[in-house]
């Protein structure tokens, strides 16, 4: 159900053929491996994509739902809450490769990572309304503070789909590859960012987070403290003997 590469760059396979329905089994499976990747230190960017061409994952598995009446939340939900939250809450960078459909819950999944990459092929939407169900594993909290409220008021309660041309221009996805590309794109990406200095590129991600959830003075403080922590770091003066000797810096995370 999941597959994990690990390295610098982790890759994070949804393997549930042919669309990468969620499951119970495969949550489980993602949240076992999400805490394995938060625990390496030799890990500085993550990529989450989905096996083959047609989803990166098309969401939850509509015959399921007659038997999830009355009980979703034991059932189906409280579990993706909890492993979702791990992958928004990792330190380390993540990027969603989308190649093929993001809908419903996948869309969810995707909105977790700090970027996405999306094939000129990808769809992308949240379609639960149609189905009479709400977006439940975090998509009406998480995709108004990436587009706006207006924008995910339109996109949930229409239930209509975008293509990867409309999602990047309303700032949904970061970037647009051609079809059957998004995998190398978002790897190439994640692979610049785990060149960067991993201490400060985990307290940026830490700060970014922290600003849509805290006042600016209290964000300010925080980046003076996080300034501090990196500024003391092994890590900062390899930086500027690099700089000042033209060469690449070989940064070590301490």
């Amino acid at each position: 159900m999941i597959r994990v590469q690990l390295a610098p760059v982790a890759r994070v396979v949804l393997d549930n053929p042919p669309l990468n329905l969620v499951t119970l089994e495969m949550t489980r499976a993602l949240g076992a491996e999400l805490d394995r990747i938060a625990a390496d230190p030799q890990v500085r960017a993550v990529v989450l994509t989905g096996t083959g061409e047609r989803a990166f994952c098309a969401g939850s598995d509509v015959k399921e739902f007659e038997a999830l009446a009355g009980r979703v939340a034991e059932g189906k939900l409280l579990l993706e809450k909890l492993v979702y939250r791990k992958l928004a809450d990792l330190p380390m960078p993540t990027i969603a490769a989308i190649e093929g459909d993001a809908l419903g819950g996948g869309l969810e999944l995707a909105l977790c990572c700090d970027l996405r990459v999306a094939s000129e092929r990808a769809r992308l939407g949240m379609p639960e309304v149609r189905l009479g169900v709400i977006p439940g594993s975090g998509g009406t909290q998480r995709l108004p503070r990436v587009i706006g409220p207006a924008r995910a008021k339109q996109l949930i309660l229409v239930g209509d789909l975008l293509d990867a041309e409309e999602a990047e221009r309303i700032g949904l996805v970061n970037a647009v590859a051609p079809a059957g590309a998004a995998l190398g794109a978002a790897m190439e990406l994640a692979s610049k960012i785990a060149e960067r200095g991993p201490l400060a590129v985990r307290e940026a991600k830490r700060l970014i987070d922290l600003a849509a959830d805290t006042d600016l003075d209290a964000g300010l403080a925080a980046e003076l403290d996080a300034s501090e922590r990196v500024f003391a770091s092994e890590d900062m003066r390899e930086g500027a003997r690099a700089f000042f000797e033209k060469r690449r810096p070989d940064f070590t995370g301490a």
